[in-house]
């Protein structure tokens, strides 16, 4: 790739939008931050395990019940047999984002400039693959893994997470905790942050109060700064993923810098998205993004023998046109 932008000189551009990746990885780049995993970096992971013990990073397709999203309910499962020794089944109501998953780059675009690279929107059909998670599909995921335990980190520090409110943790934080596990961080690496809320909605609440936190979501993570934006273009990872409700903080923080021209207009109406990363990480800079990623186990591994990279090899369903799909995750060790 030659010499790669920085956040700051991408910033700087006039070509394309200010801030945006858009051509870095080429003109019809669909991958984004995929880019990353380089034949290189791919070889050099699959020598990371040391006792070939695997590791599930991904929750139950119903995990979720109630939703966190109204729209994205469980699935059911329904099986049946055609003779006493034979079963066959099918799905209905399958949400592909529902649980444990990866965000395509055709999920979310930007009120001012749109979609990554400038995709017409109008072509996002369900049997047109642009921008769709099949594209994801195609080219495999298959990296280093780095887990990051924020959550630990705090407690540690006297400081732990509230888990309870939407926490915006600064970067500088994040970077503190690899530090502190002793843990380099590479371009290509597939970041896994965790923050302890996935077993905290799941395990530490009863159903009542499940029911209760759904109707107005609150969840720590990552806080909407330029500096967290910069931080995690310019360490060049392939994939950024969280044990939370969205990887940023929900709701975003009052004074998030993201809140598009159109909505400071007035053109625009502001949404639950308005001030999210997610509408700079995506659509700009093409930033792939895991969500709800089941972390607890590969935290107490790393913990007990202090090692916190690992092989990571995911497969998003082969969806043509999909917006996301579930992650089918697992670490390596």
């Amino acid at each position: 790739m030659g010499d790669f932008p920085s956040y700051r000189q991408l910033c700087e551009r006039t070509d394309a939008p200010a801030g945006s990746s858009w051509g870095v990885f080429g003109p019809d780049d669909e991958l984004g931050t995929l880019n990353h995993l380089t034949p290189q970096r791919v070889l050099a992971a699959t020598r990371l395990p040391r006792t070939g013990t695997m590791i599930n990073l991904d929750l139950p397709l119903d995990a979720f019940d109630p939703a966190l999203i109204p729209t994205r309910k469980p699935p059911q499962h329904h099986m049946f047999a055609n003779n006493p020794y034979h079963r066959d089944e099918y799905v209905d109501g399958f949400y592909p984002q529902a649980t444990s998953q990866l965000d395509g780059l055709r999920h979310i675009g930007h009120p001012d400039f749109g979609f990554y690279g400038g995709a017409d929107p109008a072509t996002f059909t369900t049997d047109e693959p642009t921008l769709g998670i099949s594209r994801f599909a195609e080219h495999g995921i298959v990296g280093r893994g780095v887990l990051v335990d924020v959550a630990r980190y705090l407690a540690a520090q006297g400081t732990p997470i509230d888990l309870d409110s939407n926490q915006a943790v600064p970067i500088d934080v994040v970077a503190k905790a690899a530090d502190a596990q002793g843990v380099e961080l590479r371009p290509g690496d597939i970041l896994m942050l965790r923050f302890g809320w996935v077993r905290h909605h799941l395990h530490e609440r009863d159903a009542a109060a499940r029911a209760d936190a759904v109707r107005a979501i609150h969840c720590p993570g990552i806080a909407q700064r330029r500096e967290t934006v910069e931080w995690l273009w310019d360490n060049q990872f392939a994939i950024v993923a969280a044990d939370n409700f969205a990887l940023e903080a929900w709701p975003p923080v009052p004074d998030s810098p993201y809140v598009s021209e159109a909505e400071q207009a007035g053109r625009l109406p502001r949404s639950a998205h308005t001030g999210l990363l997610h509408r700079i990480l995506i659509p700009l800079l093409g930033m792939v993004i895991g969500e709800l990623w089941a972390l607890d186990e590969l935290a107490r591994a790393c913990a007990a023998d202090g090692v916190y990279e690992c092989l990571v090899v995911a497969k998003p369903l082969m969806l043509v046109g999909g917006a996301g799909s579930p992650s089918n995750a697992i670490a390596i060790r």
